[in-house]
């Protein structure tokens, strides 16, 4: 296992499997629940059921589920409840819901109307309207987006082992393959993701480290270095001046003279910081 966090090789990998995972695993659970309460509650008040449709019904709404997981941990890794942006994180998340009811509920009535007329059973989702059904749908699809989007964002900020720094907080370990690299805080200019890797920027030359920047982040917060852009740290004490851009962005030039932007997003954390 290196030190840079989520688990060696597997790292950002483990991000998207065991949230996904546990989502696929809860699914089922609730699914059989859900299904099995149902064939009990019409037995019970003494209606005839067939009882493969109960799990049909729960199945094409379970198939979707697993389907959409991964964007709604996309959405939560993009616009995450942080930085102090939090009514841009209400909105945004609050139209996902939307998106991903309309995905989740055509979906699931489109196999349900193709699976119960193979069966010779008629389905009528709409029966009500289109709205009101859609309503009704997107109450129960909210709790659950709300309930996959805190999977993802729990096994990202506490599932995924934290990075290796040593007892004297002024030195950071790196590991590069066999080596360990130490380096002091004030050296290292900036910090970014690079796919699986997470790159170091000294004035010498570029240290890469398997794991991820979310890791990183917690790691260094006390260290000096801010979020500049979703996918780079810089370290404050090394920034030489700012230049805001038209769009929002802004120009970083570290003291040697390296160029480097910080996004509109974290502004004015990065305002706040230096």
């Amino acid at each position: 296992m290196t030190s840079g966090g989520a688990g060696g090789t597997s790292g950002d990998r483990r991000l998207w499997l065991w949230p996904w995972l546990t989502v696929i695993v809860i699914g089922l659970v609730n699914l059989f629940v859900n299904a099995t309460s149902g064939i009990l509650e019409a037995r019970s008040d003494g209606d005839a059921i067939n009882t493969a449709v109960p799990f049909i019904l729960e199945a094409t709404s379970y198939i979707f589920w697993i389907g959409l997981a991964p964007l709604i941990g996309l959405a939560i890794r993009r616009v995450p409840p942080r930085g102090g942006h939090y009514a841009r994180f209400a909105l945004f998340h609050a139209a996902m819901t939307v998106v991903i009811s309309l995905i989740h509920v055509g979906g699931m009535v489109v196999l349900r109307n193709l699976w119960l007329d193979a069966m010779g059973i008629r389905y009528d989702f709409f029966g009500d309207g289109v709205l009101l059904a859609f309503i009704y749908e997107w109450r129960k699809d909210v709790l659950s987006y709300v309930l996959v989007a805190a999977t993802y964002w729990a096994f990202e900020r506490f599932a995924v082992s934290p990075p290796i720094v040593p007892p004297d907080a002024s030195r950071i370990e790196l590991r590069e393959g066999n080596t360990s690299v130490f380096l002091s805080a004030r050296d290292i200019l900036f910090v970014e993701s690079a796919g699986n890797y997470v790159a170091f920027h000294t004035q010498e030359k570029e240290h890469l480290v398997r794991g991820t920047l979310a890791a990183w982040e917690g790691r260094l917060g006390g260290q000096g270095f801010v979020r500049v852009h979703r996918s780079r740290l810089v370290n404050r004490a090394r920034i030489g001046a700012l230049k805001p851009r038209a769009s929002g962005d802004v120009d970083i030039t570290l003291d040697d003279d390296r160029v480097i932007t910080g996004s509109r997003r974290y502004r004015e954390v990065l305002a706040t910081s230096t």
